[in-house]
């Protein structure tokens, strides 16, 4: 339908033909509307009927589609990447207790703001429960709540006022109060009752469904914290204890690796839609070792699933004699750069997308004494194998300071 100029010219000089001009502008807007529905149904018919796409660009979003979509009103699916702008993360660790009490926290927070330190890994869950009032369903039904940390929203809107980067420590399978208080989900013994490991602590069954939810839900609501990345630990199988007698009653016939590959990537997959970074932290040694070590953790696979892999690469947990050094803990620098170059190389063979390799020092003492030149070789030790973020530990969390560089 076309509107000559001289009929609307017309209409619009005669002053009595208000109706008219009503109409000409009823017309006008209908019109409009067909030409945007016309149009909008062109572009989508022409992604959707492309035999040769599948997805399209636009804007930086992907959008999936079908090779049938003519319907211009249904909505794509958009992949959500991290709202965060990533950090190259200089961190230490704080317990629950340690966040939660106002005199440490404010001690650990100076030491961030007057140091390199730009981040804060914050217990969320333990292997003795959630440091503070999770309003999780289960975690309120079997008790696990706690109030170690009273305001977990007060502590990350001080991080945010002094830009110090907030990740959330989620200990998955080592959950005591999960096993004991909900038998069903719980590693068992080949004798019966609930196996258990060399400190006498029960692990939730990894093969378990409804374990991954639980935890899931965990990281879900730490995201709505606030916090910008969720970090999953002990994302494994036992280690120590008599392994041999666990039962596994939930076992699907995947093996350890997969079952460990499989809930971080379905993790990862639940946590997009709330932008926050995932990153999981391995066995030292897993940097090395061509097998996943009977728990589950094998390079390759985690880091196609996450965004960090953090190797515990701590000195004093290799064995004499490891990477041929005589006493690896007394070797620092040797021991830290070893290990990670195996991971660095390692990972540079992988194709595709993968993890940054951000690993966890040691900032203690079992055995050989650390002090600031131990905690010094290590950092130096990083940045020599081509890395650039990293982790202090300390289960006391009283940290090296001479360790670091004053800002």
């Amino acid at each position: 339908m076309k509107l000559s100029s001289e009929y609307l010219t017309r209409i619009l000089t005669n002053e009595n033909n208000v109706t008219s001009v009503v109409r000409v502008f009823i017309m006008v807007g209908f019109l409009i509307a067909a030409s945007f529905i016309q149009a909008c149904t062109t572009n989508v018919t022409t992604i959707g009927t492309n035999p040769n796409l599948n997805k399209e660009t636009v804007q930086g979003n992907v959008y999936s589609t079908s090779n049938t979509v003519k319907d211009f009103l249904i909505q794509p699916n958009i992949k959500v990447e991290p709202v965060w702008e990533p950090v190259e993360v200089k961190a230490i660790y704080l317990t629950g207790y340690s966040a939660g009490n106002d005199t440490r926290f404010k001690q650990l927070l100076n030491l961030v703001n007057s140091t390199e330190l730009n981040a804060m890994v914050i217990d969320i869950k333990d292997e003795h429960g959630i440091t503070h009032n999770s309003k999780v369903p289960i975690a309120r039904e079997i008790g696990a709540t706690s109030g170690r940390i009273k305001d977990p929203v007060k502590i990350l809107k001080t991080l945010k006022e002094n830009n110090i980067y907030p990740i959330a420590r989620i200990v998955v399978f080592k959950d005591a109060v999960l096993a004991k208080k909900k038998p069903e989900l719980a590693v068992k013994h080949k004798n019966g009752g609930i196996w258990k490991d060399r400190k006498g602590i029960p692990w939730a069954d990894p093969y378990n469904k409804e374990v991954w939810e639980y935890n899931i839900a965990l990281a879900e609501e730490a995201a709505r914290l606030g916090f910008k990345e969720v970090q999953f630990d002990y994302v494994r199988f036992p280690s120590d204890g008599d392994i041999k007698s666990a039962v596994y009653e939930s076992y699907n016939g995947q093996s350890r690796s997969e079952v460990i590959t499989e809930f971080l990537k379905y993790a990862k997959k639940r946590l997009e839609p709330r932008g926050v970074y995932v990153s999981a932290d391995v066995f030292g040694l897993v940097t090395s070792s061509t097998d996943d070590m009977y728990i589950g953790q094998f390079l390759e696979d985690i880091a196609g699933v996450v965004d960090y892999i953090c190797p515990m690469v701590y000195p004093s947990h290799y064995a004499l004699g490891s990477y041929g050094i005589p006493n690896p803990d007394a070797s620092p620098y040797e021991t830290v750069y070893t290990s990670l170059s195996h991971a660095v190389n390692r990972l540079n063979r992988m194709e595709g997308e993968k993890a940054i390799i951000r690993p966890w020092l040691q900032d203690f003492t079992l055995g050989y004494k650390y002090g600031p030149d131990e905690v010094k070789a290590q950092i130096r030790a990083v940045y020599d194998a081509g890395l650039k973020e990293w982790i202090l530990w300390n289960p006391s969390n009283y940290y090296t300071v001479g360790a670091l560089k004053r800002e």
